[in-house]
């Protein structure tokens, strides 16, 4: 597509950040779909009017609304995460797609460490145990040591490296496995995710979602993870065989999970809900006043150089890369 201003409406497709909303509004003519009295008949009288769309990582933009906006130049998206809108659909029709990456990456694997943290030394079901009373006729369980572990990082993106650094002040023996090696890191390389589980202590799920991750911690991974391993996922519920995962928990087939994502969200597999080997995070990865803002300043930005000059800030890359969506 050549550079150049676009004049038209930008379709908010979902939701969003208030600050990022009172943005839109107050510098472009913007549409809200889902506070339309008819969106349907909005979309088959005026879909043609629409230049730009915004949404979240979660919403997208599915097929059947790109196919409604003929006029779409660009898809904005509110996260990091896009596998939500087929980018190679939207590229085919000329539509640019944009995400808001590196923002949110110190949040996300701050939260992972936590959450690593919180499941192997059983913080929260220590927290649990106190307000039950239980402590005042029983001693709580020991748990597991974090410090001197070694970690495997599935996915080496940006996220997947934060977390790698934060570890290394934990003394942790980090190990990893991507799409391909990297030259400039001196982590250890495994051959395949079975390999990495087989090979650490907790797994760390920190790649992309979308149909190439579907099903990548597999009940093989699991199996290699073994009775003594920890889960962490701050990736996308998508990537791990979520019935897989909780036959693994409930038979003590690995030791415990810390989960942010799950399959079906915000649907959480009943039986995880009874289990205090499991720490479950409502998908807050990213989920701070400073992160979330700074996601709204990006998309706005993203959504505003397209309108004013036809180009994007951050549009997503041609392949898939390793990464986590908030």
């Amino acid at each position: 597509m050549t550079a150049a201003a676009h004049h038209g409406t930008v379709l908010q497709v979902c939701p969003l950040l208030p600050t990022l909303e009172t943005a839109l509004a107050a510098h472009h003519h913007t549409v809200r779909l889902a506070e339309l009295p008819d969106p349907e008949g909005y979309l088959r009288d005026r879909g043609g009017e629409v230049a730009a769309a915004v949404t979240s990582a979660r919403i997208g933009v599915p097929d059947d609304l790109m196919d409604a906006l003929p006029g779409l130049g660009a898809i904005v998206h509110f996260g990091v995460g896009y596998e939500t809108t087929d980018v190679a659909r939207a590229r085919a029709r000329g539509i640019d797609v944009s995400n808001t990456p590196d923002v949110l990456t110190d949040c996300v694997a701050d939260l992972a460490v936590g959450a690593l943290i919180d499941v192997m030394r059983r913080l929260s079901a220590a927290d649990r145990f106190v307000r039950s009373g239980a402590w005042t006729s029983a001693a709580f369980p020991l748990a597991a040591k974090v410090s001197g572990k070694r970690v495997g990082i599935l996915g080496l993106g940006r996220i997947g490296r934060a977390i790698a650094r934060r570890l290394e002040g934990f003394g942790a023996e980090l190990l990893y496995h991507s799409r391909t090696p990297a030259t400039d890191v001196d982590y250890a390389y495994l051959s395949s995710p079975t390999a990495l589980a087989a090979a650490c202590d907790v797994l760390v799920v920190a790649v992309s979602g979308g149909g190439a991750t579907q099903g990548l911690v597999s009940a093989d991974v699991l199996d290699a993870l073994g009775p003594q391993g920890h889960l962490v996922n701050v990736s996308r519920g998508s990537v791990v065989d979520e019935p897989a995962l909780v036959s693994a928990l409930v038979k003590g087939t690995i030791a415990g999970a810390a989960l942010d994502v799950f399959a079906h969200e915000p649907e959480v597999p009943p039986a995880l809900l009874e289990l205090d080997s499991v720490v479950l995070l409502p998908h807050i990865a990213s989920a701070t006043h400073e992160t979330r803002e700074a996601m709204g300043e990006l998309a706005f930005r993203n959504l505003h150089q397209f309108m004013t000059e036809g180009t994007l800030v951050t549009p997503v890359p041609t392949a898939p890369v390793p990464r986590t969506a908030g």
